[in-house]
């Protein structure tokens, strides 16, 4: 395997790894930034106020998004193997 390989199957990895962390990020950021300015505007500082909206969200992506999530990792890891066995 030469330098150029490695560099593609990397690329191929961290691009699929943001394909699916990008949702959850995306959901968690939303809600948080939500939750900090009903804190702010209502000036109520409790911390399990925003732990628990963000794992609530990020539980109903993982139902919404889990299928697609799922999909391209197995065929991130499909490709991956099929590669391997040209090596």
């Amino acid at each position: 395997m030469d330098a150029d390989t490695a560099m593609r199957l990397l690329s191929e990895m961290l691009l699929t790894s943001i394909k699916v962390a990008a949702p959850i990020l995306i959901v968690t950021l939303v809600v948080g930034l939500v939750i900090s300015v009903l804190q702010v505007v209502t000036q109520v500082q409790e911390m399990t106020l925003t732990f628990v909206p963000k794992v609530i969200a990020v539980v109903l992506v993982c139902v919404v998004a889990g299928g697609w999530m799922m999909a391209v990792t197995v065929d991130f890891a499909t490709r991956l193997f099929e590669f391997a066995g040209t090596l």
